[in-house]
């Protein structure tokens, strides 16, 4: 199963502030809609509510600590292996971990691919992405855009 980490990350590493959006890409909502649709898709609980609903034609897994949480139209697990254990019953699927920064450090050791939008701005944030170090992952495509590029990272492979 590919597993991969798809983020929208400022030049500074944030991802969020921990309360709204940090910028309005409607290309990256487009292309984030396009590539995740028919695919399962693994969230933190915060960063599933601040998104505000249930997006459609996706499997939606929501990590959470509190054994009680519910929500429509998600599956809960309560760690990143459960969420994974959850995706991999369709193995023939994409699965994409959405966020946020807890979800994604959890999932680093498990990720096969990083889909990112690189938003070329420097907004402050309490939430940042992992460190992509060129050590551990080689860029494989780069498609700029004005104000941001989409790029593919794939494994660096070992010497």
């Amino acid at each position: 199963m590919r597993i991969v980490a798809i983020a929208a990350v400022a030049d500074n590493g944030v991802i969020g502030s921990g309360d709204d959006m940090l910028w309005h890409l409607p290309e990256d909502f487009r292309r984030f809609k396009q590539v995740t649709t028919g695919n399962t898709l693994i969230f933190g609980r915060r960063t599933h509510e601040q998104i505000g609903l249930t997006l459609p034609d996706r499997r939606i897994i929501v990590v959470t600590r509190d054994p009680d949480w519910t929500d429509e139209g998600v599956e809960v697990a309560h760690s990143i292996t459960e969420a994974l254990d959850l995706a991999a019953q369709t193995p023939e699927r994409i699965c994409y971990v959405g966020g946020g920064s807890q979800i994604y450090e959890a999932a680093w050791p498990y990720l096969t691919e990083l889909d990112l939008t690189l938003v070329h701005q420097e907004p402050d944030g309490a939430a940042l992405f992992p460190v992509v170090s060129p050590r551990e992952w080689t860029e494989i495509s780069r498609e700029p855009r004005f104000g941001f590029d989409f790029v593919q990272f794939r494994p660096t492979p070992a010497a």
